[in-house]
């Protein structure tokens, strides 16, 4: 089963995928790659797989992306060889990514693995207090570039499974969980 989970950036994203892999034994993560510059706290091949840019468009080039796109000036893909030799190992994968990503997954995986989708919503004003406090302190810049987003990642909902509030860390998990185990 493949598990996405989508939301703008500061969403709580990643700090759900961290505590399902924590709670739940069958889960792993599936990090993408990017050509963004590791930031303090990240772990090569745990946070994201970190390339340059011109081996990521190598990469592109070599056909090894399921999905890949530009977000906030960095290119993030999906690898078709990590996520075939993931899903083949019979674990929940948890894979957090935009949605354009999450449609383009979607259209070419839908009739070959289970998938799960799942958009985590917040307040707007909630977001800007969460990407003030974030422990990467992203500049004033970068926080309404990612604010600016969030009506264009709202739109595309409807392309999600499952739409969560997520304003309660234990009552979000426990409603992933739940629908995980079904």
């Amino acid at each position: 089963m493949l598990v996405i989970i989508s939301g703008v950036s500061g969403a709580g994203k990643d700090t759900i995928k961290k505590e399902l892999i924590k709670r739940m034994e069958n889960v792993e993560s599936l990090p993408s790659y990017t050509s963004r510059p590791m930031r303090t706290g990240d772990i090569e091949g745990v946070t994201y797989h970190f390339v340059s840019k011109e081996k990521f468009e190598e990469m592109i080039k070599d056909d090894e992306f399921y999905e890949y796109d530009i977000h906030h000036n960095n290119y993030y893909g999906t690898s078709k060889k990590l996520l075939n030799s993931k899903i083949q190992s019979g674990k929940i994968i948890v894979k957090d990514i935009e949605v354009n990503g999450t449609e383009n997954l979607i259209n070419l995986l839908k009739n070959d693995v289970k998938l799960v989708t799942i958009f985590l919503k917040v307040p707007k004003e909630e977001l800007r207090e969460r990407l003030h406090n974030r422990e990467d302190k992203l500049s004033e810049e970068e926080i309404e570039l990612r604010l600016n987003r969030l009506e264009y990642e709202e739109s595309k909902i409807n392309i999600y499974d499952y739409v969560i509030k997520n304003d309660n860390l234990e009552r979000t998990l426990k409603i992933i969980m739940d629908i995980i185990n079904i």
